[in-house]
């Protein structure tokens, strides 16, 4: 976890740095919600304590989902993705790469 630090008022303070969504839309891993659970965190400027308590989870249990932990019931990780604005779609593996293909384009366009 990268952090860069600022003075205000002669107090060092943590300051968020951004991460990004990753550029394949694919969820072939824990570690891809992680990703962008932790995006979507930053981008917010929100520390994770902060964001644990809007997510009305643990810190402990917000601190493992960003870190892709396997051990996080399906149930918490999409309440906290959910609550950090993290949409999951469903869709038949016959189309995966189709979608992947216009997700990606979507994603380009911005």
């Amino acid at each position: 976890m990268r952090f860069c630090f600022s003075r205000i008022n002669g107090i060092a303070m943590k300051k968020i740095v951004r991460t990004n969504f990753a550029s394949d839309p694919f969820i072939a891993a824990p570690t891809c919600i992680a990703q962008a659970i932790k995006a979507a965190r930053t981008q917010a400027n929100l520390r994770v304590v902060d964001a644990a308590m809007l997510s009305g989870v643990a810190l402990q249990t917000f601190v493992d989902i960003e870190a892709g932990s396997a051990g996080v019931s399906i149930g918490k990780v999409l309440q906290v993705a959910n609550a950090m604005g993290v949409s999951f779609f469903v869709i038949p593996a016959t189309q995966r790469d189709r979608v992947r293909q216009q997700i990606a384009r979507i994603i380009d366009a911005e």
